[in-house]
């Protein structure tokens, strides 16, 4: 759905001719739509990337995830050199009425909202981020390509500090982050058990301020004890089933914990995070490429800057146990209790510690980089799925009730992707008739991706 709202606001106007006289507007749209065409890829697979980018209103071809990886990193390499040019030759009448759309549309930038910043540094840096993101995604299938356009994006500027990043601003832009709404009013969303014993397995500062305690009493099925109304920060567990109803007490399972939502109302939705830039840099030098400094700096970085909070609004509640949090060797014994009785206790499945150690080998230190990064990416659920799925990491419980899916998922397993489920006939033939052999396996939940394979990390 984000990507096709995404293609059908911006292809009309990447297609108009009048668009080629401000070549550097149609980069950043360009740059716009490239973000949300890696997110679409990597969330089923194949789709009518090339068809879509002519702005076709009936496509007829899929195309692979190769041939759409390929043609969004040629976009990324344009996109730049386009705006690098800009900021090197153009005179500064032209750039002054640049900046005056830059500063109507694209209401992105946080160097913008934070010191009036209209250059095209940000831009550039998002763009080469990007290509990073995707070389690390590509590691395993090509990693020759994968260790080039990584040691390129890096080379060329990614984002290094705060206010280099892009995404959607509440504190500037006058709204609050969506989780609020559905989390609090729909009661939608809950924490996760596997995320709930990743944190305090960790003792990470989340526990204590970004999840709300249970806001209602839950009542143990088998025992009748009952677990106290705001009394402990509690995950449900995954694939469990619901029961009819929205809200409490109709759904008791709407008991168990939610976000804070004066923790997350002003935190940034970011494109690329600084966090998840730093992470990527310290897995590439792991991988031994040129990122710039060492495995270990990046990782470091990643969790200094890994916090969810609008950093205008102080992050006092993260960086006060950050010390605390990077010095610890060894996770912490815990074991995740279904407060309802409806299961037996689970001891945690992260046996590591935070603190980096160069005597672990590299299968341990890519563990620890991808729990990081996937606390430091929350809420992006969708590019820290990607990274769960290429990487095996963070350890996670078994997904309970996979036959509640396609069927094609083993007990205790994660699905790969999303089916396209394509429900009008005109769709169904294209699958058919193209989406399945790009694909390269049926249309279920268990088939991998084109960079999904089931080969070791090294």
């Amino acid at each position: 759905g984000a990507y096709t709202m995404v293609k059908n606001a911006l292809m009309p106007l990447l297609n108009h001719p009048i668009i080629d006289t401000i070549p550097e507007f149609k980069a950043i749209n360009l740059l716009y739509y490239s973000l949300a065409a890696q997110e679409r890829a990597d969330l089923s697979g194949p789709y009518t990337y090339l068809e879509d980018k002519q702005n076709s209103e009936e496509p007829t071809e899929y195309n692979d995830l190769k041939t759409i990886y390929y043609g969004i990193k040629e976009n990324l390499d344009t996109i730049v050199a386009c705006l690098k040019y800009y900021e090197d030759n153009r005179p500064k009448d032209y750039k002054k009425q640049i900046e005056k759309i830059l500063g109507r549309y694209c209401t992105t930038s946080r160097a913008y909202f934070a010191m009036g910043d209209l250059s095209m540094d940000s831009y550039i840096r998002l763009a080469n981020s990007l290509k990073l993101r995707m070389a690390m995604r590509i590691v395993k299938v090509e990693p020759e390509t994968a260790k080039r356009w990584a040691e390129e994006a890096v080379a060329s500027g990614v984002i290094e500090t705060e206010d280099q990043q892009h995404g959607l601003f509440p504190t500037f832009s006058g709204f609050e982050h969506p989780y609020v709404e559905i989390c609090n009013s729909w009661s939608d969303l809950r924490l996760c058990a596997s995320f709930e014993s990743l944190l305090k397995s960790l003792n990470h500062p989340y526990v204590d301020y970004v999840f709300a305690k249970n806001t209602q009493p839950i009542i143990n099925e088998s025992t009748g004890e009952e677990l106290s109304a705001h009394k402990e920060v509690v995950g449900l567990r995954a694939g469990r089933l619901m029961p009819d109803g929205q809200n409490y007490p109709l759904n008791p399972l709407a008991a168990y914990s939610s976000i804070n939502p004066n923790s997350f109302a002003m935190a940034p939705l970011y494109f690329v995070k600084l966090a998840e830039v730093n992470f990527l840099r310290a897995e590439g030098a792991l991988r031994g490429w040129n990122m710039g400094a060492t495995a270990q700096y990046y990782y470091e970085e990643g969790i200094k800057y890994a916090y969810l909070d609008e950093p205008f609004n102080g992050t006092s509640s993260y960086t006060s146990k950050l010390n605390e949090y990077m010095s610890l060797e060894e996770a912490l014994p815990y074991t995740q209790v279904e407060p309802s009785g409806d299961g037996e206790p689970w001891e945690s499945v992260t046996k590591i510690g935070v603190k980096w150690n160069d005597a672990d080998d590299l299968e341990t230190k890519l563990e620890k980089i991808i729990t990081q990064k996937y606390i430091a990416l929350f809420p992006l659920s969708t590019e820290a799925w990607a990274e769960l799925r290429r990487t095996g990491y963070p350890k996670l419980f078994p997904v309970l009730n996979t036959d509640d899916g396609d069927g094609s998922i083993e007990q205790g397993d994660m699905i790969r992707r999303i089916p396209w489920n394509a429900s009008d006939p005109i769709v169904q033939q294209l699958v058919e008739s193209s989406g399945i052999p790009t694909l390269g396996g049926p249309d279920l939940q268990s088939t991998r991706l084109w960079w999904d394979v089931n080969t070791s990390n090294f």
